[in-house]
């Protein structure tokens, strides 16, 4: 056992000293397996920090609500001539879905708002994402108030004309000032704020931060609807322990009867779930996991050619101290460990600046913006072993031709 510790000293202790005398050849070999685990860790971290983000905002969400419109949130066979042609879900259907299904705990309408300007005294705020929305949707979304409230069902029959900001929006409208009982102007009109929201960060699409919530009914009685007017949904959560598949096919079938479908008509709307959208976003995610892998194997492939490249090169500059250490008696397994070592020390070298430089830009990503970049110990493991596989598989046909070579040959050649 002794005798293999030793043989493991020497031998790295000769790889370090190669490596010194050597710098500006171990720095180029470093560059290119530093790039290629830089590459496939970022990327794998900032599609996992996207994952973690998108998760943790569907995950106060029931993955059983569903949306019902005529849209589809994910992939159809349903062409696209086909869509077009449906009819838009309107506010009738939500009043006709609220008298006719059971086993329901909250139910909104909303439509699907674009951006618009918040003017307050001389400061206007573009690019806010407005939407009209019944207030149903503060039960669905789980929504929490920092301050006032959020519209109840009376302003919502009615279409009063209120507003509820999130975090962000009363930040940029109103800066230090408290929103609560101002009046700004939307759509050209003004409009009563009755609640700021709390905070909850970024996610997937536009953050409750970003947006601003109003009556939907306020916005129907300025703004088209009907079924070729406003693109609208029915927001629809099941109560706990609901058969979700015959709530479904009942909802479906009532609808049908609503619009008047024959049985060999197809449906003319979507009922979208949210547990649906969860598996389309962890398709996306496998996606840009694969990509990642494909790009970042290409900056590896590079990386490891490069050190078996170095290593022949070592391996022919030290031909004649090969031959002579052979005959003082060296081993074989020595000469192998030597020059195997050599590559394996340059390229876990190279991967944990790889992976610093990681953890570097995800400090920087964290503190520039309001993201989550997580490197999770399992990426640092990974990049650590890919970096440890790269050294071992790109020095061992170098270190087997060193050590193999013929003592006397070698002396000879390097002469």
């Amino acid at each position: 056992m002794l005798v293999y510790l030793r043989l493991f000293k020497e031998s790295f202790s000769f790889a370090t000293n190669a490596l010194r005398n050597n710098k500006l050849r171990t720095f180029l070999s470093l560059l290119g397996i530093t790039i290629g685990i830089f590459s496939i860790i970022a990327v794998l971290a900032a599609v996992d920090s996207l994952d973690k983000s998108i998760k943790g905002q569907l995950s106060g969400l029931d993955k059983n609500t569903m949306y019902v419109t005529k849209y589809s949130f994910g992939p159809t066979e349903v062409p696209r001539w086909q869509r077009d042609n449906f009819p838009q879900t309107d506010y009738s259907d939500f009043e006709f879905f609220q008298r006719n299904l059971k086993d329901v705990d909250a139910m909104a309408y909303v439509i699907f708002g674009g951006s618009e300007s918040l003017k307050y005294e001389g400061n206007t705020v573009s690019g806010v994402t407005v939407t009209p929305v019944s207030n149903g949707i503060y039960d669905i979304e789980g929504f929490k108030v920092e301050s006032g409230r959020f519209y109840n069902e009376s302003e919502s029959i009615s279409g009063a004309p209120v507003i509820v900001l999130g975090s962000s929006t009363a930040e940029n409208v109103f800066g230090t000032l408290n929103p609560l009982g101002k009046t700004i102007r939307v759509y050209g009109r003004k409009l009563k704020v009755i609640g700021v929201l709390k905070k909850v960060g970024t996610g997937l699409g536009d953050s409750p931060d970003e947006r601003a919530y109003v009556p939907a009914n306020f916005v129907r009685r300025f703004k088209n609807g009907g079924a070729n007017g406003l693109p609208g949904a029915v927001v629809i959560k099941p109560e706990k322990g609901t058969d979700i598949d015959a709530f479904e096919a009942l909802l479906k079938q009532k609808y049908r009867a609503l619009r008047g479908l024959k049985a060999d008509e197809p449906d003319n709307f979507f009922v979208n779930k949210l547990s649906g959208l969860t598996d389309f976003v962890d398709g996306i995610i496998s996606g840009l996991n694969f990509a990642g892998w494909i790009i970042s194997g290409f900056s590896l492939l590079v990386g490891g050619f490069g050190i078996a490249n170095i290593m022949f090169v070592s391996v022919r500059e030290r031909t004649n101290l090969i031959g002579i250490q052979k005959s003082l008696g060296a081993k074989n397994r020595f000469i192998l460990f030597q020059f195997l070592f050599e590559a394996v020390i340059l390229s876990v070298l190279g991967g944990l600046i790889g992976i610093f430089l990681v953890w570097l830009v995800s400090l920087a990503a964290n503190a520039a913006l309001e993201f989550e970049f997580v490197l999770s110990f399992f990426n640092i493991f990974l990049g650590f072993g890919l970096s440890t596989l790269i050294g071992l598989i790109s020095g061992i046909i170098p270190a087997i031709s060193a050590s193999k070579l013929d003592p006397v040959e070698a002396i000879r050649t390097g002469m």
